[in-house]
């Protein structure tokens, strides 16, 4: 993460919340009238994986708390690229949203030309949630460690496949991280999203995966996979029995996915300021704050300064990631 400089006083602070909150009510009471037709959630990836999972439990109760319709629209497709652009060049009128994960703050140090600038071409809504990245194996590979999982690899270096939610995913860049630090070699096979890729590990496709934790987490409840670790800083509340990445020894390896809410650049501030306030209000309900962590969350609900921090912090901090590992822009 870059760094940041020392912020301005308390008192300031609370003035400009004082502000914030006024300007938010005052949002609120212009935007009278919105929705008046179903308003359109577009997620990049395939049905299934954790962004999927975020819009349309959020996209519930939106609907609900706005009076309106939510229709969650998969666009999957070019690592989140065809969605997501598709959502840039939407018309801003609070009818078409975005729904995202990191590819977002990804794909600009992955690819040479993407259809959409991440801060000049929407508006930040909200910043979500965030999960974990678990390492996952199918039993029947009899692998029960990571450490079991980086022997096999050295002793069949051109045995194991790996499947991810696409190229240049946080579990993507997790995998090739993971092969840098064991000194192993595994074949990546990306899908067009978390939910694919997690079939292809249960059919026997791929016989390892890296992944989100939220698709991956009735699979390991129900003993259909075998996770190996999480990448998170510390272990999943049940979960208890799958260690850290850095409890095994791998020292900084953290990896999480996180979704992100955002509008078309130039949506009226007062329909993005609607929709910030209602979704960081559901968030908080402790009934669907527990209903997220149960499903593998750890629930964030920020504000618009939340995700544009995050942006202005990750799009350098995964270019370099991704300049060091030495992956190549496609």
């Amino acid at each position: 993460m870059t760094g940041r400089s020392a912020g301005p006083s308390r008192r300031s602070i609370l003035k400009g919340c004082s502000a914030l909150a006024i300007a938010g009510l005052a949002g609120q009471a212009k935007a009278a009238g919105y929705p008046e037709r179903p308003i359109k959630v577009i997620v990049p990836f395939a049905p299934g994986g954790p962004t999927d999972i975020m819009a349309r439990i959020l996209g519930t109760h939106l609907g609900e708390a706005l009076g309106g319709t939510i229709v969650v629209e998969n666009r999957p497709g070019g690592g989140g690229n065809i969605g997501i652009g598709i959502a840039a060049h939407a018309e801003p009128d609070g009818y078409t949203l975005l729904i995202t994960s990191s590819a977002y703050v990804v794909n600009p140090g992955l690819y040479a030309k993407i259809p959409y600038d991440p801060v000049r071409d929407f508006a930040p809504i909200a910043e979500l949630g965030t999960s974990p990245n678990v390492i996952l194996v199918n039993p029947k590979l009899g692998i029960n460690s990571v450490a079991e999982l980086i022997a096999r690899a050295k002793a069949h270096p051109d045995e194991l496949n790996y499947a991810s939610p696409g190229l240049g995913t946080t579990p993507h860049l997790a995998g090739e991280l993971f092969k840098i630090m064991g000194q192993i070699q595994m074949t990546h096979v990306p899908f067009s999203g978390a939910g694919p890729a997690i079939q292809a590990i249960l059919g026997g496709t791929t016989q390892v995966a890296f992944a989100a934790l939220p698709p991956a987490h009735p699979h390991i409840e129900s003993g259909a996979l075998k996770a190996l670790a999480v990448t998170g800083t510390h272990r999943w509340f049940d979960l208890p029995d799958v260690p850290t990445m850095i409890e095994l020894g791998y020292r900084d390896f953290v990896s999480d996915t996180y979704q992100g809410f955002l509008a078309p650049a130039n949506t009226p501030s007062s329909v993005v300021a609607l929709l910030s306030a209602k979704s960081i209000e559901i968030l908080k309900t402790p009934k669907i704050a527990e209903q997220l962590r149960n499903d593998g969350f750890e629930v964030l609900a920020n504000g618009p300064d939340g995700m544009r921090g995050r942006i202005a912090d990750e799009v350098p901090k995964w270019r370099n990631v991704i300049a060091k590992a030495g992956i190549k822009p496609v």
